[in-house]
């Protein structure tokens, strides 16, 4: 069983709901450690004071932030809590707002949440139950890793509620700073048809289990091949170039779509291979 990542209320009001706090995604990044080529021992990264050359014990390392004069100002782990104000435990909803005019750039990491004990399981149904018929998502702050983060208090299927961070406003870069160039000519109408046909031949419902880490699979096959012997082959790499004739293009994609074979990218099955990349620090 899961175990909870954190423990407080869910505020609304004067509401009080004891929730705890999981996570939502697993990572299945593959991870290499840092070996070392000539006789593959451990790399090991340690703390070394520049000045003096000597190694830092973990103890002896603190928090420091410079100031615009040069300067170290030091904060303890106690100080830095003291940011987190009087409602450290509380994820405390401000307000409810449809969830369409939620920019899905804002949305950052997902969590589930669950009522603490029985007793919270009445007031935890009843938030469920209003936000699934509301339509909306609670707009509120929590304190998570020494940090107040936005979120996001949706409900979700099975009676579950699902909380994700928010990114500021602040934060999100503005698509009109970047130098995107204006395009040479506009589409022709006939483009403009065949891409909008394209899109409705594609058109379907999302399914999640569709999709698959491919990139995933083939990293775990090449270990397996290395692993016997094998010599691994760089293939050439295409060159991305634009479509010269976007008619032509578009006619093509047509076609393969009509023929059934681009409605849907099909499941494929793979042999798991045997060798395991182990979890670990490292890059990955």
């Amino acid at each position: 069983m899961a175990r909870s990542i954190w423990n407080g209320c869910l505020g609304v009001g004067e509401l009080r709901v004891p929730v705890k706090l999981f996570g939502a995604v697993e990572s299945k990044t593959v991870h290499f450690h840092e070996v070392h080529a000539k006789d593959g021992a451990r790399i090991e990264h340690r703390r070394i004071d520049p000045d003096s050359g000597d190694e830092v014990d973990y103890a002896h390392v603190v928090r420091g932030f410079e100031t615009s004069d040069g300067g170290w100002v030091v904060l303890t782990d106690d100080e830095v809590k003291a940011a987190d104000g009087p409602h450290a435990k509380l994820v405390a909803i401000d307000e409810f707002v449809p969830a369409e005019q939620i920019d899905p750039t804002f949305y950052d990491h997902p969590y589930y949440l669950g009522p603490r004990d029985d007793d919270a399981m009445a007031g935890y149904r009843l938030l469920h139950d209003a936000l699934a018929r509301s339509g909306r998502v609670g707009i509120g702050r929590i304190v998570l890793r020494t940090r107040e983060q936005l979120v996001a208090l949706r409900a979700l299927g099975d009676g579950v509620l699902g909380l994700a961070t928010l990114r500021f406003a602040d934060e999100l870069v503005d698509p009109g700073s970047h130098d995107v160039p204006e395009p040479r000519r506009a589409p022709a109408r006939r483009e403009r048809e065949m891409a909008r046909t394209l899109v409705d031949t594609l058109a379907g419902p999302f399914d999640a289990t569709d999709h698959e880490d491919d990139y995933r699979a083939q990293v775990l096959a090449l270990i397996d091949r290395k692993a016997k012997g094998a010599t691994i082959e760089l293939p050439k790499e295409e060159p991305a170039e634009a479509s010269d004739d976007l008619s032509a293009a578009l006619e093509a994609m047509l076609a393969e779509a009509s023929r059934g074979r681009g409605r849907r990218r099909p499941a494929r099955r793979r042999a798991r291979p045997r060798a395991r990349a182990r979890a670990g620090s490292g890059r990955g």
